[in-house]
């Protein structure tokens, strides 16, 4: 017989024999292609305890122990009690890994589902830390902002201008047209019941009143929130994710100074002249419906605002637009700070900041009215 040149073949097996199973050779990948057929098809010896030989087994890698333990298992599920010896200390503490790898991977599927209470008080207590976190981030802004009043050469003034045009300059064209088919709306909805009683030269009265008032300042802080506020998180958000962020305070340089003052210092700027221009085009679309429908001549609409109307109308939405630009610059921010890992927390805290931005405004306008309510405003 001629020797193997390339040396003794290696192999693993598995028998039966004096009432035991006896195992063999080397347990690695390389070596159990057809260890785990023989296994499927073996005879165990009879009885409650079935005892394991290893002190054969000359090497053995993870696969091997996965396919020993699987083996252990099967017997055990039987009612059988396996008694394992021989096997080397370092064999054996790789079987020990698999097996709690297995009981790990056990224990983690069932997880009970939270019941109704757990999930509002998980709720409660997320909204609770999202609050405290954005009013400390408030206070950061604050300081920084006296900060930067007390030393105007820090302000970036080059920012704050490229920010009041993306923000406000290229938001006209869509917050224009969106108040514009709102006056429209509102003259053709109040037509027919203006028209019943002969009050027709009154819609200048409601449109005027609902569009400087109220529709034109919220309107415009809505639209400014999905394009500016889901900029801004998406923006910090991608910088802290790629550390352009670290990389600026590693050279001193503030990132509320450069990231955050500019937006919201913009944003307070552009909110206001934009719900000017939407109360334009807003007035504007109600009176082409008035006369289109019921037969109010341009002059005589026009006529009739000065009188329907006072200042204090006009400048109690235009009043609303700065707080509204600070509530979405802010939030815009904060949740860009927020995000952390990768490009799905990206996504997820962008939606976050408009959702929370939107409702905060809301609720902002409703304190408004309930404010100028009560002081007769």
């Amino acid at each position: 017989m001629t020797a193997n040149p390339f040396g003794p073949s290696k192999s693993a097996d598995i028998a039966t024999g004096g009432g035991a199973a006896h195992c063999t050779g080397y347990w690695t990948v390389d070596c159990i292609g057809t260890l785990e057929h023989r296994l499927s098809g073996l005879v165990w010896p009879e009885g409650a305890r079935v005892a394991i030989d290893a002190s054969r087994v000359t090497a053995m890698d993870t696969a091997g122990a996965w396919l020993l333990r699987r083996a252990l298992h099967a017997l055990e599920s039987e009612g059988r009690e396996v008694a394992l010896s021989g096997l080397r200390p370092e064999h054996e503490a790789l079987l020990g890994m698999v097996r709690d790898l297995d009981l790990a991977g056990k224990l983690a599927v069932p997880v009970p589902a939270l019941g109704v209470l757990a999930r509002i008080g998980r709720w409660a207590w997320t909204s609770r830390d999202q609050a405290l976190g954005m009013l400390a981030f408030v206070g950061e802004v604050g300081v920084a902002a006296l900060r930067s009043a007390a030393h105007p050469s820090r302000i970036r003034w080059r920012t704050v201008l490229r920010n009041v045009e993306t923000a406000g300059f290229d938001a006209l064209p869509l917050a224009g047209l969106l108040s514009f088919l709102m006056g429209i709306v509102i003259a053709y909805q109040l037509a027919a019941q203006l028209a019943r009683y002969g009050a027709n030269i009154f819609v200048t009265d409601l449109v005027g009143l609902a569009m400087l008032r109220e529709l034109s300042p919220l309107l415009t802080a809505i639209i400014v929130a999905g394009r500016s506020g889901s900029s801004y998180a998406a923006e910090i958000g991608t910088m802290k994710v790629t550390e352009e962020i670290d990389a600026l305070r590693t050279i001193g340089i503030a990132p509320m100074d450069l990231l955050v003052l500019p937006k919201i210092a913009a944003l307070v700027v552009a909110l206001p002249l934009l719900s000017a221009y939407a109360d334009a085009l807003g007035v504007m679309g109600g009176m082409i419906m008035a006369k289109s429908v019921l037969g109010v001549s341009y002059a005589d609409f026009l006529d009739r605002f000065p009188h329907a109307l006072r200042l204090t109308d006009f400048l109690v939405g235009v009043g609303k637009a700065p707080v509204f630009a600070g509530i979405i610059a802010v939030v815009g921010c904060y949740q860009g700070f927020q995000v952390t890992g990768d490009a799905e927390s990206v996504g997820r805290k962008t939606t976050l900041s408009v959702v929370q931005s939107i409702f905060l405004v809301i609720v902002a306008d409703a304190l408004f009215s309930v404010a100028f309510s009560w002081l007769r405003i």
